[in-house]
């Protein structure tokens, strides 16, 4: 009765201190500083679901013209930002960012034609002025001057045309002398430089970079 009263306290014993043991043996974490730490047990949220998250869900779109025209209404910029974006398009358009050029305007070999142009003074600069001479000779009633004011206008004209000319081809050598792997259509970059020699320097979109007179 002993001996078995002796081995049940030691089988309990054995038991009670087998407990501590199975569960020192789980691993809850890593340490640190001596410690253990459990897992968060879920994975880690993408960082574009985070945003989304906190942004919360995209408005509805609108489901009738009235609302799409109330929503526009309410995103527009106010009168003195449209003014504002504005002057801030044609200061840009003028320093020549190809940002807001004209698609007519971009590249570095537009902006090459633009200062060959801008370079020297052309006769084509006098179209403006020749067209107030041509409405003059109109409306005046002598004959006579009429008949003066026409010549002259014709011969002005003549002339413009075979500066025109010998620009274009200028102008569309150098040019494909200086981009020799640029595609540089004759026709369409003399038109280019006779529609830019034919406006007011002053008046000339973008602005010229360079001086009369300058080596281009």
């Amino acid at each position: 009765m002993r001996f078995l009263r002796r081995s049940d306290q030691t089988a309990d014993t054995g038991a009670e201190g087998s407990a501590p043991e199975q569960n020192s043996g789980q691993d809850t974490g890593p340490a640190v500083n001596g410690t253990r730490t459990q897992g968060k047990g879920r994975p880690t949220p993408r960082r574009r679901d985070a945003e989304n998250k906190r942004r919360g869900p995209a408005p509805a779109p609108p489901r009738t013209q009235r609302e799409a025209a109330r929503l526009a209404r309410a995103n527009r910029p106010s009168r003195d930002e449209r003014r504002q974006q504005a002057a801030e398009r044609r200061q840009r358009m003028a320093a020549g960012d190809d940002k807001v050029l004209l698609p007519r305007d971009r590249g570095p070999v537009k902006a090459y034609i633009r200062d060959i142009v801008d370079s020297r003074p052309h006769l084509m600069g006098l179209f403006m002025p020749l067209a107030g001479v041509v409405v003059l000779s109109v409306l005046l009633p002598i004959p006579a001057v009429q008949q003066y004011l026409s010549l002259f206008s014709l011969v002005a004209l003549l002339a413009m045309i075979v500066d025109g000319v010998f620009l274009g081809t200028q102008v569309t050598r150098k040019a494909r002398a200086k981009f020799p792997n640029e595609q540089i259509s004759g026709l369409s970059t003399g038109w280019y430089a006779f529609t830019r020699a034919s406006q007011l320097r002053k008046l000339r979109i973008p602005k010229p970079r360079v001086e009369r007179g300058a080596n281009v």
